[in-house]
């Protein structure tokens, strides 16, 4: 299922500028200038219509928080939840995740969050994953040394692929749970989430931290189309 174009939507962005990062490789090693005052700068990869992105700069107004998507009529709408709530610690980036090493400078990012990322079903679509090797790989290049990966998602074969990706690449594995929510609800949730745990569906979870590893392993760069927010996030 498709994003719904939404209607103004040029003008709804220029209303929303303050917050939209038109240029984030000019940005590189420079992120915190937009807020000094930060204690730590959190990531997010496909913020889709952004309530998780929203609700989790509301709670911690000492974070600076990065929200990456590429489809701008999903993250319209995040921006406008955010403007409405006057939010002055969150950016949105309409970009491409094969790209972070372009937008962020080697240890500047904290935490990075992948929620409900596509699966990619199917052997020949593996590479195109948000977990897969290396792409894991990718994000050692812009988390600091200890920082973390928080990953969701409710497809279990997707999950279980992935808690084999995550050491190939050098994260430990902890707070590992196939039933986030199952004593109660667990933090933020996406509106994915939510709909989902209401019809009853498992979700995963688990946190991946960046370790040392000699020699680092080797980026190759990503070529071609990757992963898009998953229909959850749209209309």
């Amino acid at each position: 299922m498709r994003m719904r174009k939404k209607p103004n939507l040029s003008a709804r962005m220029e209303r929303c500028g303050r917050m939209l990062i038109s240029d984030p490789k000019s940005m590189r090693g420079r992120w915190r200038e937009l807020f000094p005052a930060a204690r730590a700068l959190w990531l997010e990869i496909g913020c889709g219509k952004g309530r998780f992105s929203t609700e989790m700069a509301e709670r911690n107004p000492d974070v600076m928080y990065i929200a990456l998507e590429r489809v701008p009529d999903a993250m319209i709408v995040g921006m406008e939840r955010c403007q409405a709530r006057e939010l002055s610690n969150i950016f949105f980036v309409d970009g491409d995740a094969a790209l972070l090493r372009d937008y962020f400078a080697p240890g500047e990012a904290d935490l990075l969050f992948i929620n409900f990322c596509d699966p990619w079903p199917g052997v020949k679509h593996a590479r195109r994953r948000l977990t897969h090797e290396q792409f894991l790989i990718l994000y050692r290049g812009v988390l600091r040394e200890g920082g973390q990966i928080h990953f969701k998602s409710d497809n279990r074969d997707l999950f279980e692929w992935s808690l084999f990706q995550f050491p190939k690449a050098g994260f430990s594995l902890s707070e590992v749970t196939r039933d986030l929510h199952g004593g109660g609800v667990q933090g933020v949730m996406t509106d994915y989430e939510e709909k989902f745990h209401l019809m009853g569906t498992p979700i995963n979870r688990c946190v991946g931290t960046r370790e040392p590893m000699d020699p680092e392993p080797e980026f190759k760069p990503i070529v071609g189309p990757v992963s898009r927010p998953k229909a959850e996030k749209m209309e």
